[in-house]
């Protein structure tokens, strides 16, 4: 059954409008959080708020574009900006699309965006604020860029007083249970699931936070033993953690598991209940509405999979099923039509049944692309779908596109018999639920969905995988430097980058760039070429994209191995500078992989 959820008067906390004069009251050294494992306190908290709040004064114009890794730093950094009287853009990433969209709205860029935005330099120090205020509930505290997870990207105002009310209904619900526990997050912050969860409720709480996001199971497992906690994940990262994991010291320490982005699959909920101790509170809401509801999944009623509205959220449904909001978490109080579709349950609760605006127009047929996935979605072949729609070639009509993570059968079909026995296993499946022309044309088999840092599948990272198969995916390599005796082995390429490279299309149609992550890839294949690397991928530290790279470009790729710290060194060059670097760390302990001499690197999908 579900869990009884008793609010119990958790401690009040600062209100958002005076959260820095609260920072400032608190005691100088009560914990703020902890940066690589080292505990930082309020005092340092509010010398960096003071050092972002004396730059930014002194800045001309009202609209700053933010991005810093840093949690701890990014809340400094935001607040300060608030009381030098500015609004932050708040984006997802960095990528150089992002970056032309952002450039057009922003008077500047703070923090870590390419050298080609001329971020301003984060403040080194500063002296404290002749006078520390309160900011009005009107105050245009962020514009939020919604991630394109469901379409084009989006810029979304907030006033003080939505993020606000979105805090005080946090601790409202949940307070009791976050009582006395730090923060680990497997979310950024630059999205406002994890800037609410992660940054603002904090530090209105007074609660630490670890100020990085963990990225890899591994460390997750440690760091949630190490006292109590709660944790703010995304269904993508939750329904993967590996069960041959230690959690026993999470299962000991966790108070609560929050998840937001999408709805958890039950088995994937009771299975992170089973590991972790708590059964994750799902979180529904948008970057638009705010936080609207919440559940939290139970072994005893799987058929219920319906959501409890928030204290404050008003809905209802329109009569095709819309639903419709009003909350103070909205810009104003008037009712705000979603495009999701629900049902009413019993006790005041309802299920989401899709989105509604995922009805698109093939040949004046309007066809549902969730329909099609959830037809998918049912058969025994499957554990995961997306379904777009993408053009087709000159003349020809548009075409469905499905992408699928299979099941166990469905993988061992793909094996036994190809990809074309499942294309039409598939296509047989969907026959008689959806309209001919809505079965997919184009298939994309994935190990797993891509994903953003906000553990989201954006439709540009799908439509990317739709490059035509015999376009290239490797450049033009020729070795200049090989020093493989050497203590610390030195590999120097000359790479020419097709034109016509698989990974540019969809990144992005206008102005095509090279991948961060493809460049990653291609360090690992050359120096597995001729270098002996453990198998198994640890941790990715000090990675930099400085310089995109272009069509038809060439690049110089240095590489060096440090054996003794399984630490593989990379950096992209040619004559305009340094394009990227970073280091690939590895398990020493792992076998080593011999290098094979293959010509291509693992590919992303199966295409057919």
């Amino acid at each position: 059954m579900f869990e009884v959820f008793l609010p119990q008067a958790p401690a009040p906390i600062s209100p958002l409008a005076r959260l820095a004069l609260s920072v400032l009251g608190r005691p100088a050294a009560q914990p703020v959080g902890w940066r690589h494992g080292a505990a930082l306190d309020h005092a340092y908290f509010a010398a960096r708020m003071a050092a972002w709040a004396g730059m930014l004064e002194r800045q001309a114009g009202h609209d700053f574009a933010l991005y810093l890794d840093d949690g701890l730093e990014f809340g400094a950094a935001l607040l300060g900006a608030w009381q030098a009287g500015k609004t932050i853009w708040l984006t997802a990433d960095t990528l150089p699309a992002s970056c032309a969209s952002l450039a057009a709205s922003v008077d500047g860029f703070l923090g870590e965006f390419p050298a080609a935005q001329a971020p301003l330099p984060v403040p080194a120090g500063g002296a404290p604020l002749q006078a520390w205020k309160a900011l009005d509930d009107d105050f245009p505290a962020l514009v939020v860029y919604t991630s394109g997870s469901t379409g084009a990207a989006q810029a979304i105002p907030k006033k003080l007083s939505q993020l606000g009310s979105e805090v005080a209904t946090l601790q409202q619900l949940f307070g009791c249970h976050a009582e006395g526990a730090a923060v680990v997050a497997t979310v950024s912050h630059q999205h406002i699931y994890g800037l609410l969860f992660k940054v603002l409720w904090p530090l209105c709480a007074a609660r630490a936070v670890h100020a990085h996001s963990v990225d890899f199971p591994e460390p997750l497992a440690v760091l949630l033993g190490q006292g109590p906690c709660v944790l703010a994940a995304s269904p993508a990262h939750l329904k993967r953690l590996p069960d041959h994991l230690d959690w026993s010291g999470a299962r000991a320490q966790l108070r609560a598991v929050f998840s937001s982005g999408g709805p958890l699959a039950l088995d994937s909920a009771l299975a992170a209940g089973h590991l972790l101790g708590s059964v994750p509170r799902e979180i529904y809401g948008s970057s638009e509405t705010g936080g609207v509801a919440w559940r939290q999944r139970a072994q005893a009623r799987p058929d219920d999979e319906s959501w409890q509205a928030f204290p404050g959220v008003d809905w209802r449904l329109q009569d095709d099923g819309a639903l419709e909001v009003r909350s103070a978490h909205l810009a104003d109080t008037g009712w705000l039509r979603l495009a999701d579709r629900v049902r009413q349950m019993e006790a005041a609760r309802f299920q989401l049944l899709g989105r509604s605006d995922r009805i698109v127009k093939i040949e004046e047929k309007r066809i549902s692309l969730s329909a099609i996935e959830a037809a998918l979605l049912a058969t025994p072949l499957v554990t995961d779908a997306r379904v777009l729609l993408c053009d087709g070639a000159a003349g020809e009509r548009q075409k469905v596109a499905a992408f699928i993570v299979c099941s166990a059968a469905g993988r061992a079909l793909l094996a036994a018999e190809g990809k074309l026995a499942l294309n039409r296993q598939l296509q047989l499946a969907l026959a008689g639920q959806v309209e001919a022309l809505a079965v997919p044309r184009r298939w994309r088999y994935l190990e797993q969905m891509p994903i953003n840092a906000q553990g989201k599948t954006p439709q540009a990272l799908l439509l990317a995988l739709l490059a035509p198969a015999d376009k290239p995916r490797l450049p033009h390599a020729q070795l200049l430097e090989s020093d493989t005796a050497a203590a610390m082995p030195r590999l120097l390429f000359e790479l020419r980058v097709p034109a016509n490279l698989f990974y540019f299309d969809g990144h992005f149609t206008d102005a095509p760039l090279l991948p961060g992550v493809v460049q990653v890839e291609w360090a690992l294949h050359f120096a597995r070429q001729h270098l002996d690397l453990p198998a198994q991928f640890r941790a990715m530290h000090a990675l930099k994209f400085q310089q995109p790279v272009l069509p038809g470009r060439s690049v110089q790729l240095a590489l060096e191995y440090d054996a003794l710290k399984a630490s593989l060194q990379f950096r992209y060059l040619s004559d305009a500078g340094q394009h990227a670097s970073g280091r690939i760390l590895f398990h020493p302990h792992a076998v080593a992989v011999p290098g094979d001499g293959a010509d291509t690197p693992t590919p992303a999908a199966s295409a057919c």
